[in-house]
């Protein structure tokens, strides 16, 4: 756009959306419009007029003005090959002296060009803001991987030139930008070295958001999907749903980060990053795939043991055989290429494919032993090479010393040079595999041309040319020494391994999804007719056995003449008798022999083996390095480290370099081979079956590109792998299973913290989603009933105690889900919820507590748990018993939270639930104590926990953490956070040893059982399951159930029938035929004393002002009522004083809950009740369940 000229859309920052413009803004709009009239010749200049919104944070008016930059020398700025991709319409053309002009535009506002301290960009202030200081908005920052910028940057360069004028900052709440600039970010020290690219998204406008509008909705980019530093550009983060959602004038999530993903790494880092990136090596799918992947698979096989594989299995059957080699490969290609385009591919090959897959445990275990493999296979090669060298030393008689230590001697000095070459870097060692592949290429070809020059001096030795008579004659097979199909393919499949070379180095290729299909399956086609070719060719012009005697020609024409060799007019009939040396059968050197140019297969063997070994030394270590990466296996973490441009693993090929060096000193490598050849199929067949695992659980995620797949054909290929592994070496293949099987299981115990979306966690949903709908198919069984326990412990590791019992007798046997319920302000609950999550949940696996957690934000505590009884749980994994803490502190706190905490009984009774409540004399609630993570063995260091005590009353008002009201009145503490950790008193010493008791073994001591009442069954069922746990085995069972004197010894035979009807094993029942007895004046009186202050005493009080102060009162205990139920509150206290009398030195006590009518008993006489029953006792459990029959006898 020219200076002057009208833009051909209205901007959109003038729409009729934008919010009023407040003070200032005009001023900043005068700036912008003074800055577009500038004219400078030649100038194209495009000033974007910026929206000003009203602030979040501080509520100050904001305007800013961006001004575009250039290079400053004019020059017409164009897309990188890496931006291109990614950007829509970038404006180049004349852009090249907006610098000049910014500078004016910055000037003409009257105020520095460089950022405000405060983070505000005023009306009169034109430079771009800050986009670190203002807190909580968006920053966009397009890297330019060709700018050679450091993270020095001058702060005082033009406004959007290098500095933070090239951010796209948004306010948090409003819907306008607040300042975008045009250039994008590169380095400014250097000036015209360094290019700046423009983007436009709706023509001559620089907005970058929703179809051209100035809102702060983020229209779909690549930027918003990468991972933190990505090779490609800068994460960027799309405004969270707070952000656009929430009111203005509050203050938003402080984190906006997408789900599981970190945040936008500093400026400093990313220029820092761009930086190295330049001068990066990578390889297009030719050379960094096809090459190498042909280099690996043709091996000293193809030269040296191909005619003899022809000789013994005859062209049909040798044809068979690197067909079912070429089955398996073809197989494994295609998985390979179907994970490798199912997203991004970095560096580590097979290992990378297998571990994002299948997860880090088969990954690991793969990882460690095809790296290992790959450092053994050097040592192969390497060894194959120095063998041929020695038997060329040998026909001349120039051994240095003999033919063992030659071959160690030729092995050492090799494997140096490989990995000198491969130390220096990837693009020296791919150009050798070029020259490799080049001497290779040439020695097939003189083989070719060979076949078809025959020479009179070769004839005694076998070769004819093609003959139609050779051709029939080896057809067929005709095994020799013992060898059969199978063990000529076990020598043959190795041949044909090596088709992951270039996935190996898929962190070194430009676009790895793309060229590992193409080069692989590309590869695996040459190489196969390359196989197919020669072995027919040979068996069509060299006889199986032949003298090399040059008299064995025939003069006369025989009769009986059979074999090809005498159709051709020589007689090897010798050889039935003795051992001859040439021929297929008999020469290994065939193919030298056949060829045009011996000295040039030799060099073929020298290549393929060199070629081979040089693949294997980059590939070990690149594997390893990945592996280390990912800290799998924290005592290899040294090696993850790269150096270089190329992020080389120096160490681990230092490393590679010594495995290779032991094992060529061995020089005997008949047993390794084949131990070699299995840990490569094992990770083919995991690829395999990755592929198939995948596929199977249908995980959204699994998109590959390429589509040619198929998973049943990918199981087919890992279960012949499986069977390939026997048929080359079943022992070797024995070992590989227990070594991976070892690892596997190593890796599973030590639970390495990732998460790599693998297809086995798909599969885990699948499967539990599918079992949850089989499940909910079926109707409940008594035989069936499990404890399903939705346990009020606010926030988890508060009540530790809570947590441990109910685990105690719900781990592995039936649901545990524990309940919190966030009150306060619901912004704010809102927050700690989303937070709380994941904090707890990952709490409760770290100890081992095999429980879910449920936040929930309610106005109070009985609100809250109601939609916790209804909502939790899925299908029939629904809780269908409530467990809460005794509330110990409900003499001392506002008496309407003890009418709440009653109607919570009550609405579990209406939901059909049964209630458990636990008390312990020290109390549960421990998070007042400081320092209670640490004073906890089993408790999670949490951020601050130490460092802050909060207040009973404080906590009750707005802590998350009172989903069940405290449980004790502890002493009220105001202390500073970071203060000074405080000694306990003795009280909270004695709750803390309380609170893990039920983390010990309990010892041989009984847990009673008060089962004075029919329930259904939960009373008894509870203490049974505790003692099938390991903790509480020793521990008896006592029933205690109440009875009439005259009948205490029929009571007692009845109850012990039952028992042993319903398979519990008792100690001892006692009949306590006493329950009726009134209790002991002295208690009646303190029990009377205690509810006094909880009276109506509406007998002395009008009836007017007694009805009102019941309605407004409605937990107080009035006259008729305390008169109503004598009988009942006599029976608790006289069960408390039998209590103490028969259970004080029990472990735990088990009995029968109370249950209170609704309506007519009040909240304060039931939770009187619930006080002297259970009162200075060891803990005790007062369960109730919900009547329904959870035991039976019946089979």
């Amino acid at each position: 756009m020219e200076v002057g000229q009208k833009p051909q859309h209205p901007a959109p920052s003038s729409s009729a959306q934008r919010l009023p413009a407040p003070a200032g803004a005009e001023e900043a709009q005068r700036v912008s419009a003074a800055a577009a009239r500038v004219d400078l010749p030649g100038t194209a200049l495009q000033v974007q007029e910026d929206a000003a919104a009203p602030s979040l944070s501080g509520g100050a008016d904001r305007g800013g003005v961006a001004a575009a930059a250039g290079d400053g020398l004019g020059r017409p700025l164009g897309p990188t090959p890496s931006q291109s991709r990614f950007q829509v319409d970038l404006v180049t053309e004349n852009a090249g002296r907006a610098a000049a002009a910014a500078a004016a535009a910055a000037a003409a506002a009257g105020s520095p060009a460089e950022p405000p301290r405060d983070g505000r960009a005023s009306g009169e202030n034109g430079a771009a803001k800050s986009s670190e200081e203002a807190k909580g908005r968006f920053r966009v920052n397009f890297v330019d991987p060709a700018a050679s910028s450091s993270a020095d940057e001058s702060p005082s360069d033009a406004a959007g030139l290098g500095g933070e004028g090239s951010n796209v900052s948004f306010q948090n709440g409003g819907d306008t930008v607040l300042s975008e600039g045009s250039s994008l970010h590169s380095g400014s020290g250097g000036g015209g070295h360094h290019h700046h690219y423009y983007y436009d998204t709706h023509t001559n406008t620089y907005y970058l958001r929703t179809f051209g509008h100035n809102t702060m909705d983020a229209v779909p980019r690549i930027d918003h999907y990468r991972h933190t530093a990505a090779n490609l550009g800068e994460k960027l983060l799309r405004p969270s749903l707070a952000e656009l959602h929430d009111e203005l004038e509050k203050e938003p999530f402080e984190d906006g980060f997408a789900n599981g993903e970190e945040g936008t790494p500093t400026r400093e880092a990313v220029v820092t990053y761009t930086a190295e990136s330049k001068g990066v090596v990578k390889f297009g799918w030719i050379k960094g795939v096809l090459v190498r992947c042909m280099l690996n698979i043709w091996g000293v096989m193809l030269f040296i043991r191909l005619s003899w594989i022809v000789g013994q299995a005859g062209i049909g059957l040798s044809v068979l055989v690197i067909a079912m080699a070429t089955v398996v490969t073809t197989i494994t290609g295609l998985s390979t290429s179907a994970i490798a385009t199912n997203g991004f591919v970095r560096g580590g090959g097979a290992y990378y494919l297998i571990s994002r897959s299948l997860g880090p445990e088969f990954g690991g275990a793969i990882g460690l032993i095809f790296a290992f493999a790959n450092a053994v296979a050097v040592a192969m090669y390497v060894v194959g090479f120095a063998e041929t060298v020695v038997e060329l030393l040998k026909e001349h008689s120039i051994l240095m010393v003999d033919e063992i230590n030659d071959i160690r001697i030729i092995g050492a000095i090799t494997v140096v040079l490989l990995l000198g070459i491969s130390v220096a870097g990837m693009e020296w060692e791919a150009k050798a595999q070029i020259i490799l592949l080049v001497i290779l290429l040439l020695a097939i070809l003189d083989f070719v041309i060979g076949t078809f020059i025959p020479l009179e001096s070769k004839k005694p030795k076998g070769f004819f040319s093609y003959k139609s008579e050779i051709f029939t004659e080896n057809f067929g097979p005709d095994f020799r020494d013992d060898e059969t199909f199978f063990s000529v393919f076990a020598i043959f499949f190795p041949a044909a391994t090596g088709i992951l070379a270039g996935a190996n180095i898929s962190g070194d290729l430009a676009d790895p999804q793309s060229a590992i299909p193409k080069g692989t399956l590309l590869a695996i086609l040459i190489t196969t007719l390359v196989y197919i070719g020669i072995a027919v060719s040979v068996g069509s012009c060299v006889v199986r056995d032949a003298t090399g005697n040059i008299n064995d020609t025939i003069t006369i024409e025989l009769t009986n003449c059979s074999s090809a060799a005498c159709k051709l007019n020589f007689d090897f009939s010798s050889c039935e008798t003795t051992d001859c040396d040439y021929g297929l059968m008999n020469n290994f050197q065939v193919m030298s022999m056949v060829s045009g140019f011996a000295p040039l297969i030799s060099a073929g063997i020298f290549s393929a083996t060199l070629s081979s070994a040089l693949a294997s030394l980059v590939s070990a270590p690149k594997i390893f390095q990945a592996l280390c990466k990912d800290n799998i296996y924290p005592a290899f973490q040294m090696f993850a480290k790269g150096y270089g441009k190329n992020n080389e693993p120096l160490r681990g090929y230092i490393l590679t370099f010594l495995i290779a060096l032991g094992f060529i000193l061995i020089a005997e490598l008949n047993v390794i081979a084949p131990i070699i050849s299995n840990f490569f199929l094992a990770s083919y067949a995991l690829i395999n079956f990755s592929v198939f695992h995948a596929s199977l659980a249908k995980s959204p995620g699994w998109r590959p590109a390429f589509k040619y797949y198929n998973m049943w054909i990918s199981l087919i290929g890992a279960i012949l792998c499986c069977i390939v592994m026997f048929v080359i070496n079943w022992w070797a293949a024995l070992l590989t299973y227990v070594i991976v099987l070892g690892l596997y299981i190593y890796v599973t115990y030590k639970k390495p913290d990732v998460n790599w979306g693998s297809s086995t966690q798909a599969l885990t949903y699948l499967s539990a989603l599918q079992h949850s709908i089989r499940l909910s198919g079926v109707e409940d069984h008594v035989k069936n009933f499990r404890p399903q326990c939705l346990v009020m412990t606010g926030s988890p590791n508060s009540r530790p105690a809570l947590l441990h019992l109910v685990h105690a007798f719900t781990k592995n046997v039936g649901l545990m889900v524990c309940g919190h319920v966030h009150m306060g302000p619901r912004r704010q609950a809102m927050k700690e919820i989303s937070i709380d999550q994941a904090k707890y949940q990952r709490w409760l696996i770290k100890n081992k507590m095999k429980a879910f957690y449920a936040p929930v934000h309610a106005d109070d505590l009985r609100d809250g748990t109601q939609y916790l009884m209804q909502a939790a749980g899925l299908g029939r994994m629904k809780p269908n018993t409530l467990v809460l803490g005794f509330k110990k502190d409900w003499l001392q706190t506002d008496m309407r939270d003890v009418d709440t905490y009653i109607n919570i009984f009550h609405d579990a009774f209406d939901i059909q639930y049964g209630v458990v409540v636990i008390r312990l004399k020290e109390g549960l609630d421990i998070s007042h104590l400081q320092g209670q993570e640490e004073l906890l063995s089993s408790q999670e260091k949490s951020p601050g926990s130490k460092d802050v005590v909060l207040s009973v009353e404080y906590s009750r008002k707005t802590d998350a953490d009172t989903s069940k009201p405290s449980d004790e009145k502890s002493p009220v503490m105001h202390k500073e956070p970071k203060g000074p950790v405080a000694p306990l008193n003795v009280a909270d010493q004695r709750l803390l040893e309380a609170s893990t008791q039920f983390q010990k073994k309990q010892g041989k001591n009984t847990i009673d059982v008060w089962w004075l009442f029919d329930d259904g069954g939960l009373t008894l069922l509870i203490p049974y399951l505790l003692t099938t746990k390991k903790k509480w085995k020793d521990c008896k069972i006592r029933v205690f159930i109440g009875g009439k004197i005259n009948r205490i010894d029929h009571d007692r035979r009845a109850m012990a029938t039952l028992l042993s009807k319903f398979r519990i094993d008792f100690s001892d029942i006692m009949v306590l035929g006493d329950i009726n007895t009134k209790p002991k004046k002295e208690n009646i009186m303190a029990f009377e004393e205690m509810i006094e202050p909880f009276r109506l005493h509406e007998d002395d009080k009008e009836q007017d002002i007694a009805d009102k102060m019941k309605e407004d009162e409605p937990w107080r205990i009035t006259d008729n009522e305390l008169e109503l139920y004598k009988t009942k509150t006599y029976r608790q206290i006289r069960l408390n004083e039998l209590l103490k009398e028969h259970s004080s030195t029990a472990n735990i006590i088990v009995m029968s809950l109370p249950v209170a009518r609704k309506g007519g008993v009040s909240s304060a006489l039931y939770m009187a009740w619930l006080e002297v029953l259970s009162r200075d006792l060891p803990p005790v459990l007062l369960v109730r369940g919900n009547h329904q029959s959870v035991l039976t006898f019946y089979s």
